[in-house]
């Protein structure tokens, strides 16, 4: 007799779950938004109010449209769902501030009050500088920096999610470094936090990632 094979199978693809999703497999759909269901909220807890609202038109746009990802090497389920949900947050910015404003990120900050979005509990005067730095930034390049420190987006990556060319997605990292490192400056109640923000600004980063999770759960 054969020995009891303990191996755990290998794990159903993105793709996989969304045809079936599709198709109309419930239990694939709830596989496929819990995988994915960390990264929109993180994505969206800083930028809007109820958060939640848009992470489920994300998903809805998922499986009524499956056939827009087709599972290029270069462009993962997760690119392909954070670029829905960025042009979801256009939709939600151009519903802010009316049909006329077409370049709704790039003209738009998250520190608009009429904008503000879901508050994040920060332990640190680090973290709350941090974030409200980001906060001041144009959405554009706000959207940009969370997506390297808080998700590891590569270059190509953000260049799918985005729709912009490689040579724009690094002068918009620079841009966006050049102009947080101002708002923290601006923003600063002391030196000494502004020293401790900027040298160990990654590490404040991924606090502020997990507390973004934990605000995009309703406080979980």
């Amino acid at each position: 007799m054969a020995p009891f094979d303990h191996t755990p199978p290998e794990p159903t693809l993105d793709e996989e779950l969304l045809r079936r999703w599709h198709a109309g497999d419930q239990a694939a759909g709830v596989e496929l938004f819990e995988r994915h269901y960390d990264t929109l909220a993180r994505f969206f807890c800083n930028k809007a109010h109820q958060p939640e609202d848009l992470i489920q038109k994300t998903f809805l746009a998922c499986v009524e449209h499956p056939h827009r990802f087709r599972g290029e090497a270069n462009a993962s389920f997760k690119t392909y769902v954070v670029s829905i949900a960025n042009n979801v947050l256009r939709n939600y910015y151009r519903d802010l501030n009316g049909p006329r404003n077409h370049a709704a990120l790039p003209s738009t900050s998250a520190a608009d009050p009429a904008a503000s979005p879901s508050a994040i509990i920060c332990e640190h005067e680090e973290e709350k500088l941090l974030l409200a730095a980001l906060r001041s930034l144009p959405l554009d390049l706000q959207v940009l920096l969370e997506l390297h420190y808080w998700e590891g987006s590569t270059m190509r990556e953000m260049a799918n999610v985005l729709g912009l060319s490689m040579a724009q997605v690094k002068n918009g990292l620079r841009k966006g470094r050049l102009e947080l490192q101002k708002q923290l400056a601006r923003l600063a109640s002391s030196r000494r936090v502004l020293e401790s923000t900027l040298t160990q600004l990654d590490d404040w980063a991924a606090g502020l990632r997990d507390k973004s999770h934990k605000a995009g759960n309703g406080g979980e």
